[in-house]
């Protein structure tokens, strides 16, 4: 029977996450929300410091040992070029803020925490835009789900031998309410004539990918980034 692991999981608090947490329940999970609510860590990892805080207020809860840290936490903001120059950088670094660069934040400490310990995995949900990219109006979101695509590889790389594991997941389209939104915003329906599937993926479809990676994958398997799209693209 598999141990019960301590996990920090970020951006439970709905939709991916949510079903994250809930494909985790036999083990000791602590959820992470802008607020704090129903046992969840608030944190607005917008604002430097806040990943930092998180963890460490994470590894308390968990009696000083984190086993597996899941990055979902994420933002989908739409920032036209047309928009005023200052307002157009404020969204790009506020979105490679939370996506990106709170991400690595957390994992630098996990892998920190991981060599003392002997090992750790880390799985970090992306999406497919890091490899065919977004629309006109989301250059920040691709280029912050491509970064961390790479850092995921890099950290699988380089901390393999330590037993450090790295994965990652990249969704297409999942019906969430942040999906809903965006698939009507782009013409709902005719957007699944793009997907060979026919239908967008469930959310707990693409959390119990995030469960094996966390707790059933084989090391070697390591760097591995696995797709949830329904075919819509193919490496």
């Amino acid at each position: 029977m598999t141990r019960r692991l301590n996990i920090l999981a970020t951006g439970t608090s709905r939709g991916i996450g949510s079903a994250i947490a809930a494909a985790l329940s036999g083990h000791n999970l602590i959820g992470h929300g802008s607020r704090a609510a129903d046992g969840r860590i608030g944190a607005d990892l917008a604002q430097p410091g806040a990943a930092a805080a998180l963890w460490e207020e994470a590894l308390d809860r968990l009696d000083g040992r984190i086993d597996v840290l899941i990055n979902n936490a994420g933002m989908f903001e739409a920032s036209p070029i047309e928009q005023d120059e200052a307002d157009w950088a404020a969204d790009w670094e506020r979105t490679m803020r939370v996506n990106l660069t709170a991400a690595a934040e957390l994992c630098r400490r996990a892998v920190l925490h991981f060599q003392e310990q002997g090992g750790g995995r880390i799985v970090n949900v992306a999406s497919r835009a890091a490899y065919r990219g977004d629309s006109p109006q989301h250059w920040h979101y691709a280029a912050s789900k491509a970064g961390m695509i790479g850092m995921t590889k890099t950290i699988a790389r380089g901390y393999a031998g330590r037993n450090i594991l790295a994965f990652a997941v990249c969704p297409g389209f999942t019906m969430t309410g942040m999906a809903e939104d965006y698939l009507e915003s782009r013409g709902g329906s005719k957007l699944l004539a793009d997907i060979p599937l026919g239908r967008v993926a469930d959310a707990g479809e693409v959390a119990e990918t995030v469960r094996w990676l966390a707790v059933d994958a084989p090391a070697s398997a390591t760097g591995a980034v696995i797709d949830v799209n329904g075919a819509s693209y193919v490496r």
